[in-house]
């Protein structure tokens, strides 16, 4: 499991853990540019590692940021390249209507 603070209040803002091949993200709080950053940073070292499925839970999450949305785009296009699968679940309120405002979710996978 990677769990990992970030930001100047050292809050946790992701935890990732690894079963196999798949990996479950749970996402807290508020996504930032700093934020993304390291989330990306995370999921490309597991995935490197060998992780080809990704199920990101956004449950736990109040706001995410257009770095934040990108960061799942390109955690998403690597899962494809992979053959492997990328599926957000949990989304609700601020961050689901940002998802569907910028038609993310015509291309991402939401349960």
């Amino acid at each position: 499991m990677i769990a990992r603070a970030t930001g100047e209040e050292n809050f946790m803002k992701h935890s990732i853990t690894v079963s196999g091949n798949q990996a479950t993200v749970l996402l807290m709080d508020k996504i930032f540019v700093h934020d993304a950053s390291i989330l990306r940073d995370d999921l490309i070292e597991i995935m490197e590692g060998g992780v080809t499925d990704v199920r990101i839970d956004l449950s736990g999450l109040k706001y995410i940021d257009c770095s934040g949305l990108g960061t799942l785009v390109a955690i998403n296009k690597r899962t494809k390249k992979k053959k492997g699968s990328f599926v957000l679940a949990g989304a609700q309120g601020l961050p689901l209507d940002l998802i569907k405002r910028t038609r993310l979710d015509k291309v991402l996978a939401i349960k």
